[in-house]
Order: structure tokens, then C-alpha cells, then sequence
């Protein structure tokens, strides 16, 4: 396989509180890689980003290696804000915004002549696989979703946030959003902390389980604008399940503490391509490991059921 760095634009001049004016530009760039299988033969292709305020380094690329490995074409990138990709201020995590990312990734890969065009598949972890629901309901034309130990209820994973840590995220939420508005700086919240700390994630196998993700040297913010936590609360992603009409699997681990597993099951019985395989594993054990070894090869057996690769 080959790996090539690209980038494509997301979004018009930016009008987001606080997000700065874009100067005019059509968009700011979303920067990742382009994996392509040996064989020649277009392939399918695997659109892939990940979860909160998390970058591509963060284990995504021992999954696309993978799915190249097993012939398929692969696009791994950064939200804009975060990582290699462009978006001022830095660490603004905007919902609205990533399923921007998401729409302007899709009509890239679409655009790639090396794949099938015709076959796009969604892959999203965490937060990113709730992005791909909401993604994949409203393009209504990709191949495929894979959503792994996905964000499905805003409601849930508060309710599994840390009391008092919540109590402080929506405190800097309002000020950040209120500041916003007159230009002011990010108010940040940590993404991973411990109970207490005013952080999105608090369980006790966040900063054991998110912060290794990133690779030794790697430079990474382990802060967002704390805006965010206003949003999370009401966003449900899980509902879009019921309208999508390609198949899904969802990837869902039991003894999950960021992403609760109870209410991600409820609607994957709503959706009527969904599959779902269970793991007796925490939100985080499944990017290493032996864990990573079941999903992986679970997925692979998945996409060559439903979007397999020309003869």
C-alpha cells in the first residue's frame, strides 16, 4: 500500500462565534492521508476521523493500515481546529462544524480517480462515530457505516461525567460562549482529567486509556473551548440510526465509561440495517492490543460482506 498526505476544503467563511472571520477564504483546509491498496484496481473507500478533540495520530492509522492491507482505499483526517488541519482558534470542537467536516470529506473522496467513488464507507470512534450516523443519514448515498464505541447520547455520557466536573465545564462553558461574542479568547476545559477537575472526561480509565494514545514526541492539547460542554448534553447522535438505509455495524463496548453502552444498544435495535457486535472491553481498550486485534479483524470481515472488493 501507499500513503500520501492530502488536504481538502471544509466550510465557507467561517461565521462561528469566535471562530474568526476566514479572511474571505472558501473554507479552511482539512489536512490527513490517502491510503491506496497495491492491487490497482479502484477500491472502495474507507472515510475515517476520530473522537473528542482527538487527532489521526491516535491510533487511527494501525486501523486504515489495516483496511489497506485487506484492499481497501482509506482517508484518515483532522477536523478543522485541531491537528494538522487549519481553523483558528485552536481546540474549538463545534459539532456543527465537524459534520461540516465530515460532508466536505465525503465529496472528496468522491472526487478521488484511483477509488470507486460509488463506494464510500463511513468509519468514526467515540465521538467521530456518532459523526458518522449523523453523516451517513444525511448524505444518504455511502456504501457502509462502521461506528466503534460510538457517542450516541449527550444525556448518557453527562450523566457518566463526574458531578462536580460538569458543574465546572458548564460554568467556563458559559463564560467561554458568552465571550465568544464579543471576540474574547477560548475559555479552555481539559478533555481527559480525574473526577473533579473541570474536564469532558473524568471516568478513571480516561487518563490512563486516552492520553497513551498519543504517540511519544507527538505534540498534543489536551484542552478544548469549553463551549462544547453546553452542546454535548443535548446532541444525540444515536437517533439518526432509524433512517439510515445502508448497513451499519456499531461496535460496542460493555464496560464503556464515556460513551455508556446501555443507550447506544437501545438504538442500535431502532435501526433497521444496524448490526452490532459486543466486547467485553472500556471505551479505550479497543485501539490496543488484543482488543484492537477482535475489532479490527471484525470490521474487516464486515466490509468484506457488504462492500467487497471487485474479483
Amino acid at each position: 500500500m501507499s500513503r500520501a498526505d492530502v488536504e481538502f476544503r471544509s466550510g465557507g467563511p467561517s461565521r462561528h462565534p469566535g471562530a474568526g472571520s476566514g479572511s474571505g477564504r472558501p473554507g479552511d483546509s482539512c489536512r490527513g492521508w490517502l491510503y491506496l491498496p497495491d492491487s490497482g484496481e479502484p477500491a472502495p473507500i474507507i472515510v475515517m476521523a476520530h473522537g473528542l478533540g482527538a487527532v489521526k495520530e491516535m491510533r487511527l492509522d494501525a486501523f486504515a493500515e489495516r483496511f489497506a492491507d485487506a484492499g481497501y482505499a482509506c482517508l484518515v483526517f483532522d477536523y478543522r481546529h485541531f491537528g494538522d488541519s487549519d481553523g483558528e482558534p485552536r481546540q474549538l470542537l463545534s459539532i456543527r462544524r465537524q459534520l461540516d467536516d465530515w460532508a466536505a470529506a465525503i465529496a472528496y473522496a468522491r472526487s478521488i480517480p484511483e477509488v470507486d467513488s460509488g463506494r464510500v464507507v463511513l468509519w468514526g470512534t467515540s465521538f467521530g462515530g456518532g459523526h458518522v450516523m449523523v453523516a451517513g443519514a444525511r448524505d444518504g448515498r455511502v456504501a457502509a457505516i462502521i461506528a466503534q464505541c460510538p457517542f450516541t447520547s449527550g444525556v448518557a455520557s453527562t450523566l457518566a461525567l463526574d458531578p462536580m466536573s460538569a458543574a465546572k465545564v458548564t460554568a467556563r462553558g458559559i463564560v467561554d460562549l458568552v465571550g465568544s461574542a464579543f471576540g474574547r479568547a477560548p475559555v479552555m476545559v481539559a478533555l481527559a482529567g480525574v473526577a473533579h477537575e473541570p474536564a469532558l472526561m473524568t471516568a478513571p480509565d480516561v487518563v490512563p486509556g486516552y492520553l497513551p494514545l498519543v504517540p511519544e514526541g507527538h505534540p498534543f492539547t489536551n484542552e478544548v473551548a469549553a463551549r462544547v460542554g453546553l452542546a454535548i448534553v443535548a446532541h444525540r447522535p444515536g437517533r439518526a440510526l432509524e433512517q439510515i438505509t445502508c448497513p451499519v455495524l456499531v461496535c460496542v463496548c460493555d464496560d464503556d465509561t464515556v460513551a455508556p453502552a446501555r443507550q447506544t444498544v437501545r438504538y442500535v435495535r431502532r435501526g433497521p440495517t444496524t448490526q452490532m457486535i459486543r466486547y467485553p472491553e472500556g471505551h479505550f481498550d479497543i485501539y490496543v492490543g488484543e482488543a484492537f486485534e477482535q475489532v479490527v479483524a471484525d470490521q474487516v470481515d464486515f466490509l468484506d460482506r457488504v462492500v467487497p472488493l471487485p474479483e
